[in-house]
């Protein structure tokens, strides 16, 4: 081997195209090398990069980015991309406050055609390039590079219908790891099982739909890679389908070992593989609800789970161990989730779709179609409200409480703390009448809080005080229920008391409550952790069409601001967002220095 690392002298990916093929195992061994030691310090998604250190060696080997475009279907596995199209020294700050994203993204390297943090678009924006460079008359080359796991979406199915049907020149990489964030799960897992077994790739799915099949190769072997790559790029121009086998965390043996194949950390020791953690201080909300769940199933046996190949990051994979026939991994595919749990709901059962805020956006209209207009009783429990710190704007939760609230039907609860998460997931097993959704942020409970066995139904649509005041009612959903009782021990100090309520239910809103906190307080702020459009406009509606209003009133409402946040730690972003403690103090002192004002105007001059 080269004394001199050949890492060190790339920097973008034609200096890459300058090594000899035969160096291009070095290249790809210290490419791994700096991919583990990076993340080690930084951070971040792990296996998946590691599984494509040969695949973004020969891509960008074999095409001449960034004029070809290569787009990889979520950016977990664009670290190695990063690293070689110039960004190495920025690596390190990887999903940090001001650093490089941790997906793809256009606002930061030519060399990302597509911004890519949802799984399932590759094809789609691929198949688009391409029919794009025909009418304009180009002829670059377009690489879409696709999981298993993403290939369990309908998206990527209707995209590989409509490419072999418009025949333009489009290079489809499946990545078969037989992996997502979990093991990949379906009938299409086991034809690409199979396929890899005969290593054969006649009459294939995809041959049928009008893509020529080539593979399966390994995914490991950069020269043969960088073999059929060629090939392929100088072949007819078609729509064809490389399939690739590959092994997630490979090179790392903590990473090969581990359940989720290292799908993501906040760092570790190389030697050893060991996680660095945090003391906890608090148990997690999604360990929590998956506490409350069991509780649920055990006293109900009609109560079931589905997740979208997210049973770890829902706590649904230890709800299946003590329920393994009552839970649903359908795959990335919420779309599917959700209908098939309002299926499973017409038979009598009582289904928890269990998706993120952020990926249930995915399947709004089924949401809508299949089961708010049919008002079916489906419990959706949606994990990562509000914003979540380093997956920034594209994972957060931002918009659920403005979508769900729209809609006839709906109950829907935000829960102030791990206890109030206990009962809500009591209240959606009970209530049979409608939809019903829960939200609970990223991250650790408040603390210091004795959790129930099982918890007990809420009343439905309605709040509770939490601190009783005079002059100024801060009404809370959620948990920035803290937030705002930080900011009422300061505002007490200043000389303003302030009365804290927690609204629990963003719909139906607790009415009685906001007319006793609008009589007899002169001033009310709502807050909560959200777009606009959610539950402080629901408030308003009210206090507008009821009569509510009045001289002398103010009302604030706090949201998220209209803009996607970058990505930070959480606690600085709720900062930046301007939903802090001292922030609610600040928009409180501001009406009333005003209206102090108000009045030194409004009085007779001496």
């Amino acid at each position: 081997m080269s004394k001199t690392p050949l890492l060190d002298t790339v920097v973008y990916p034609s200096d890459l195209r300058a090594l000899d093929k035969a160096q291009l195992r070095q290249f790809a061994d210290e490419l791994r090398h700096e991919l583990i030691h990076a993340v080690a310090e930084s951070g971040g998604h792990f296996g998946a990069g590691l599984g494509v250190i040969e695949l973004t060696t020969a891509l960008h080997y074999v095409f001449n980015t960034p004029d070809d475009r290569i787009i990889w279907d979520v950016g977990h596995q664009a670290y190695p991309h990063k690293i070689i199209t110039g960004r190495r020294d920025r690596i390190r700050s990887i999903r940090k406050g001001g650093g490089l994203s941790g997906f793809t993204r256009r606002s930061e390297s030519k060399y990302d055609p597509f911004g890519a943090a949802h799984s399932s678009t590759s094809v789609s924006a691929g198949l688009g390039m391409a029919v794009g460079r025909d009418l304009l008359g180009k002829d670059n080359h377009v690489v879409a590079v696709i999981g298993d796991g993403a290939m369990s979406a309908g998206m990527a199915y209707e995209a590989i219908n409509n490419a072999g049907h418009l025949g333009s020149r489009l290079l489809v990489i499946l990545n078969d790891n037989d992996m997502s964030i979990a093991p990949a799960t379906g009938a299409l897992n086991r034809h690409l099982n199979d396929l890899a077994a005969k290593n054969s790739s006649e009459q294939t799915l995809f041959g049928k739909l009008g893509m020529k099949h080539v593979g399966p190769v390994d995914g490991h072997d950069v020269n043969a890679l960088v073999d059929v790559l060629t090939k392929i790029r100088d072949g007819a121009a078609e729509p064809v389908l490389l399939h690739i086998r590959t092994e997630k965390g490979k090179g790392y043996a903590p990473a090969e070992n581990s359940a989720d194949k290292g799908h993501a950390n906040t760092g570790f020791d190389v030697a050893t593989g060991a996680l660095k953690k945090s003391p906890s201080r608090a148990p997690s909300y999604t360990s929590v609800f998956a506490k409350a769940l069991i509780a649920e199933a055990k006293a109900d046996d009609k109560v079931v789970a589905i997740t979208a190949a997210m049973p770890s990051g829902t706590g649904l994979d230890v709800f299946e161990k003590s329920f393994p026939d009552r839970t649903f991994d359908v795959g990335i595919a919420e779309q599917h989730a959700v209908t098939f749990a309002a299926g499973l709901a017409t038979e009598g059962l009582k289904p928890f779709a269990v998706i993120y805020s952020t990926f249930l956006q995915r399947a709004y209209d089924q949401v809508v179609h299949d089961v708010a207009i049919q008002n079916l009783p489906v419990r959706f429990a949606m994990d990562r409200a509000g914003l979540v710190g380093a997956d920034g704007a594209t994972h957060a939760g931002s918009f659920d409480l403005a979508y769900l609230c729209c809609l006839p039907n709906f109950v829907v609860m935000a829960a102030a703390d791990e206890v109030e998460l206990m009962h809500m997931v009591a209240t959606a097993a009970a209530h049979n009448s409608g939809p019903i959704a829960l939200r609970y942020p990223r991250g650790e409970g408040v603390g210091g809080l004795t959790l129930p066995e099982r918890g007990t139904p809420l009343a439905i649509g309605r709040g509770r005080i939490v601190r009783e005041g005079r002059e100024v009612a801060i009404l809370s959903l959620g948990t920035r229920l803290q937030a705002a009782l930080k900011a009422a021990d300061q505002l007490l100090e200043k000389g303003i008391s302030a009365t804290v309520a927690d609204a629990r239910f963003a719909k139906p809103i607790d009415t009685d409550l906001i007319r006793r906190l609008v009589r007899t307080h002169g001033m009310l702020v709502t807050i909560e952790e959200g777009s606009t459009g959610g539950f402080g406009s629901q408030v308003l509606h009210f206090i507008a069409n009821g009569g509510l209003l009045r001289p002398g009133l103010d009302i604030r409402t706090m949201t998220l601001p209209d803009l996607f946040q970058e990505h930070d730690n959480p606690d600085r972003q709720y900062e930046t967002a301007g939903l802090a403690a001292a922030d609610i103090v600040r928009v409180v002192q501001t009406h009333f220095a005003k209206r102090a004002s108000d009045k030194h105007l409004s009085s007779p001059a001496e």
